[in-house]
Order: C-alpha cells, then structure tokens, then sequence
C-alpha cells in the first residue's frame, strides 16, 4: 500500500486536519491553496476513502480521516523527535573535546586556539586541563594531548605531535645565576638532568620543589629564582623578553602524543586538529632553535 501513497499527500493531509483548513494548511507549508486541494484529491483517490466532510468553510474529518490523522500525528512527531536527535548529534560532533595536561594548555595551547577557530570555524574545542592515563568514554574525551612518561596501552591510537624541549629561565636582568631553582614535583628527575648536562655551572645550587610547573614559573616571574621548565611554557615570555635563557633549549628525550580512543582517519575533525597541532608545535621547535642558534636573549 505504501508504495503507492505519496508521502508529500500525507505530510499535505497532516496539515489540513490540524488546521482543519486547505487555506491555513498552504500556508504553514508555502505552496498554493491548489496545490493542497489536489494532494488532498490524490490521497482519497489512492486509498478509495473520503477523508474530510466540507461543510461550508470549515473541513471535519470523516471516521477513516480521524484514524489516518491519528497515525501521521505519531509518525510525524517520532520524524521531528529523530531530526531534533540527529541536530543534537550533529551539534556533539562539532564539539571537539581535548583534554592537555595544564601549564602546556595554559601557557601554550589557549592563546592559539583563536588562530585555530579562525581556520575551521565550523566546530568548537572544548578544553579540559589533566594529565596521565585518560578514560575517553568516562570523561566524554575525544583527544588527550599527553607527554609519553606512561604507558597507555594498545587499544589507544596515538599519533607523535613534537619532541619535549627543556631549559633553565631567570627573569629578565639577573645575569648571575640565583642561589635557587625551581623544579616541578611532577618532573622530579629534571633537576638532576640538567646537572648532568651542565655540570660545572649548576654546581652549589640549592633546588626546590613545588607542585606544579605552573608554580615554578610564577615563582620565577616574582624573581624568587630560577627555574627548570618545558620551552614551550615560557615561550611568549621569552620573546616578550620578561624571561631569560639560563641555559640552551635542550631535548629531554620524550615527547608529546596526541591520543585517541578511535583510528584519526574516521573523524575528520581529528587530522585537523592534529595537523593544525603538529604544525604549530613545529613552529615552536623552529623558533627553539633560532634561540639556540643566535643567542637570543640567552646568556
């Protein structure tokens, strides 16, 4: 029976029996008065009924219109219900979700993100600040930007972005090195690191730990001393020459990973991000190296 049956004469009869009008019915739905009338004339032909008693200006429904009329009331509510569903969902795959350990995110990530929007302004990053292992379906993630200092197993796909780049900041000014430098308690083995690369220099230098990079170079900015931190956290400061270089840009032997619940190539939103990310991280490594290689502002 269906087959038979245009579902514009349905969607047609739907609006005259709710409106109980052919003039009202044409216009919720922009066509001509004709128009309706002949879907409607269409209908009663195809299922052999009179679906509407015409008395005069008003349109009644006959015994077999009221039960038709029920059945496109449900159908037509569960078709709204499925589009408003699927606006919803396609409104979540617009939102990509990133969750960034916190002094990269703070310091490095959000004062791109404008540049970001402005390439693909068709979808937002939704921002989340943790670091470590990363439950994607508990914590509603699409992507983590992680260091590799764990090990987050086979089931997640991964995707190299930059290698880590470390060195040793003072503020601006202090040419002698302080008699203090701050480490992050969640990179314990960086101060050692820098002693065995640089023995002589950091001979006699007392450290201290506080809890999170962030602290450390804050520490710093106040002028309370040194400090030992990722070139990417105090990358504006440097160029804004409010930081100087201590030490040169150094490769600690990790690196950032973007990771992922599912393949990259089955979300487009993904590949973006991820070559915007890769890019922009590159950029960065490139100006590490400009550093390095004409002394700016490093001592």
């Amino acid at each position: 029976m269906i087959e038979r049956l245009s579902l514009n004469s349905l969607k047609f009869f739907y609006y005259v029996a709710r409106y109980e009008s052919v003039t009202v019915a044409a216009e919720k739905l922009f066509v001509t008065q004709s128009a309706v009338s002949k879907q409607l004339k269409n209908l009663e032909q195809a299922l052999g009924l009179v679906l509407f008693v015409r008395e005069a200006r008003k349109l009644s429904l006959t015994p077999e219109g009221e039960v038709l009329f029920e059945c496109c009331q449900q159908v037509f509510q569960q078709i709204d219900q499925c589009l408003l569903q699927l606006q919803q969902h396609s409104k979540v795959q617009k939102n990509l979700i990133l969750s960034c350990e916190p002094t990269l995110a703070m310091k490095w990530l959000i004062p791109r993100l404008a540049q970001f929007k402005q390439l693909y302004p068709e979808f937002e990053v939704s921002l989340l600040t943790a670091g470590g292992a990363v439950d994607f379906q508990q914590q509603g993630i699409d992507l983590a930007l992680r260091r590799n200092d764990f090990v987050w197993g086979e089931a997640v796909y991964s995707e190299k972005i930059a290698d880590e780049h470390m060195l040793c900041v003072n503020l601006k000014n202090n040419k002698e090195l302080p008699e203090n430098i701050f480490i992050s308690a969640s990179r314990p083995k960086l101060w050692q690191q820098l002693k065995t690369r640089y023995p002589a220099q950091y001979k006699g230098i007392k450290q201290t730990s506080l809890e999170h990079f962030y602290l450390c170079i804050e520490a710093c900015l106040a002028g309370l001393g040194a400090t030992v931190v990722s070139a990417y956290h105090v990358e504006r400061e440097i160029k804004y020459q409010i930081l100087d270089c201590v030490s040169p840009v150094y490769r600690d032997g990790s690196s950032y990973f973007l990771l992922s619940a599912g393949a990259f190539e089955e979300d487009v939103r993904k590949l973006l991000f991820r070559d915007w990310l890769r890019d922009e991280m590159n950029k960065s490594q490139q100006w590490f190296d400009h550093v390095n290689n004409h002394k700016i502002a490093c001592q």
